[in-house]
């Protein structure tokens, strides 16, 4: 009797075990289950959290920097005739920023802001010359411009430079290196954005100029500039 007694307690006391065994391998699982669940959430999140930092970064800074000194186009008594100096037009060397992103320069999609000691316009840009040409200059650029019958400029008549001043102040970019014939300044192009001002809206000397060109991604560039005394047709402006 006391054999089968024992040999009972030692079946029940296995069958215990295995069903302890069980349920702490069915805990062991589901743990596991659930540390998966959580860490693969926290890589989900870190991830959106990188996409948002690397997309907001890309939205506050510019894909646009100046390639080079900015220059005026200068009006002295000595070369046009001004009673006073002034600047005709100003250009601004543009390409894109290391790590930048491609921008389009279209008139549909960019805008140009310029605001001087005495004048603010919301938008002066006439868009962009054909990207199938480059120009070596400006004198050359505004020259297209005038055939292209750009507002302000007319054919044969306008040129800031050798000619006279476009009946209103007008921006327009123009291509000095590029890969492609589309109105999208990539890397490794180099575009000028030219400013020719109308015969009232002239900045002059010790004048403070301002240029801020919008784009449809990105941050917007913008360039100030004072204007030195104007003594030569090409004027550094830093």
């Amino acid at each position: 009797m006391n054999l089968i007694r024992k040999g009972h307690r030692k079946s029940h006391r296995g069958v215990i075990g295995v069903e302890s065994a069980i349920v702490m391998i069915a805990f062991v699982i589901v743990a596991a289950a659930l540390a998966f669940v959580v860490l693969n959430m926290g890589f989900s999140t870190t991830q959106k959290a990188k996409t948002t930092i690397v997309s907001s970064l890309g939205e506050a800074s510019s894909s646009l920097q100046i390639s080079g000194k900015v220059k005026g186009i200068g009006c002295t008594s000595s070369t046009k005739g001004c009673s006073t100096p002034y600047l005709n037009a100003t250009v601004v060397p543009l390409k894109i920023a290391s790590g930048g992103d491609s921008v389009n320069l279209q008139l549909s999609t960019a805008s140009v802001k310029y605001i001087s000691n005495s004048k603010s316009f919301d938008n002066i840009y006439q868009g962009p010359l054909a990207a199938t040409s480059t120009y070596a200059n400006v004198t050359a650029a505004f020259t297209a411009a005038a055939t292209a019958s750009t507002t302000g400029f007319t054919s044969g008549v306008t040129n800031p430079v050798t000619k006279s001043l476009p009946s209103q102040t007008v921006a327009i970019i123009y291509w000095t290196v590029t890969g492609n014939t589309n109105a999208i300044l990539d890397d490794g192009e180099h575009a000028v954005l030219a400013i020719a001002y109308g015969n009232n809206d002239r900045p002059a000397a010790l004048d403070k100029i301002k240029v801020e060109i919008v784009t449809p991604t990105g941050a917007s560039l913008t360039v100030e500039r004072n204007v030195p005394i104007i003594t030569n047709t090409i004027v550094d402006l830093g």
